[in-house]
């Protein structure tokens, strides 16, 4: 059995794991309306307040976006947390990460400057290349096993983690650090985003728009419109969970299972038979029944196809069962953090089980009739009992991972 001993975030609601887990049970939003001005239309997302200086040294910044800054911080505060011991073998330690498209504001600097015919700055490729926050993991943490980065856009740091358990029980490694990290809050991307006609519209004027920019993102409601953004990073520290009890490790939660699957159908039009094929490949690799799992961590964005889709798949795998499955999407909170998704939400799972409480489902007052999800409404939900939970990433180029948990 592979277990979780450690947990670090860095994210829109902060760094401590417990305080974000309260933020989120108590619906509080991180989404802001961000760019007023720079862009064509009012966009939201949710940015994470990061003093770099807290992890680095001036020389040390030179070339290392943000996206490899908040994985360091995290990992750092994973490793922290499980508290690992100094006699850790090195090479027996692996670094799996998860993140969909490298560090955005380094690429986007280096075009802006190169338009004005500038001197794009030297270390522009090291700091923008999708495997540069594994690398700079590892070096931190002088991790010499395998070293892998997973850019499998949505599903990234899902995949990070399942890949993660596949070695750990192999008995290739004695330790993973496995998570993501994703930082894309910078015009050029938004902008892009926008023109895919996938985020989330609101209005922007007035003395209202604060609260309409945090309230944009509205998952499984009747009027949902998009998603908005989020940057931040996540990690889990996994191992055996014979060697953790013999150190005195404190077990956060037990990872049961891992499924994953390719739609094969189109590069961004999700199906629902492919979603059903990982979410019943998890249960099964976890030896669980559906009725056996109490909540699902949805991956939730707010689309008008998405929502409906990923309703169709639940539907699908756990038939009778799907009344007593209690859904909820966090992403409405903290913005969809992408190639990072996964990990803070898979964060946020383990929480649930270990405290025995359901984020909510929020900004969603009249619920779209086709969702016939028992979605988790109100504040704080208890869920005494609760024993197994799923979180779910599925993403573009048609790639679905469903992570299965269990309590400790």
């Amino acid at each position: 059995m592979i277990v979780v001993t450690g947990l670090g975030l860095v994210s829109p609601h902060g760094e401590d794991a417990q305080a974000v887990f309260e933020a989120l049970c108590r619906g509080e939003s991180a989404v802001h309306e961000v760019f007023r001005g720079e862009l064509p239309r009012p966009a939201a997302a949710a940015t994470v307040a990061f003093d770099e200086t807290r992890w680095f040294t001036k020389l040390q910044l030179a070339g290392v976006d943000r996206v490899s800054q908040l994985a360091v911080a995290a990992a750092e505060l994973a490793a922290r947390d499980a508290a690992l011991p100094e006699g850790v073998d090195p090479t027996r330690v692996g670094v799996f990460v998860g993140c969909g498209m490298g560090g955005g504001a380094a690429i986007e600097n280096a075009y802006r400057i190169g338009v004005a015919g500038g001197r794009v700055p030297p270390l522009t490729i090291p700091a923008f290349m999708p495997n540069a926050p594994a690398a700079h993991v590892a070096i931190r943490q002088r991790a010499q096993g395998p070293v892998l980065s997973y850019a499998v856009a949505c599903a990234s740091s899902a995949v990070a983690i399942g890949e993660a358990r596949h070695a750990l029980r192999r008995g290739e490694i004695d330790v993973a650090l496995a998570g993501g990290s994703e930082a894309l809050i910078v015009p050029g991307v938004v902008a892009a985003w926008q023109a895919m006609q996938t985020l989330a519209d609101f209005a922007a004027d007035g003395p209202e728009a604060p609260q309409a920019a945090a309230r944009a993102c509205r998952p499984f409601a009747a009027d949902r419109c998009g998603f908005v953004l989020g940057e931040g990073a996540g990690f889990l520290v996994l191992e055996p969970e014979a060697q953790a009890l013999a150190r005195g490790a404190r077990v956060r939660g037990r990872l049961l299972g891992y499924g994953t699957s390719c739609d094969a159908a189109h590069l961004t039009k999700l199906d629902a038979a492919g979603q059903a094929r990982a979410l019943a490949a998890a249960l099964r690799d976890a030896g669980l029944q559906p009725g056996d799992v109490g909540y699902c961590n949805a991956h939730g964005t707010a689309t008008k196809i998405g929502d409906l889709v990923e309703a169709q798949a639940l539907a699908q795998v756990f038939g009778q069962a799907l009344p007593g499955l209690r859904v909820s999407s966090t992403k409405a909170l903290h913005g969809h953090l992408l190639g990072a998704a996964g990990a803070l939400e898979a964060i946020v799972t383990l929480l649930s089980l270990q405290q025995q409480r359901l984020p909510p489902n929020v900004h969603g007052a009249a619920v779209e009739p086709q969702c016939r999800l028992n979605l988790v409404q109100g504040r704080d939900t208890a869920a005494p009992g609760l024993q197994a939970a799923i979180s779910s990433s599925f993403a573009f180029g048609g790639t679905n991972a469903v992570l299965a948990f269990g309590r400790a």
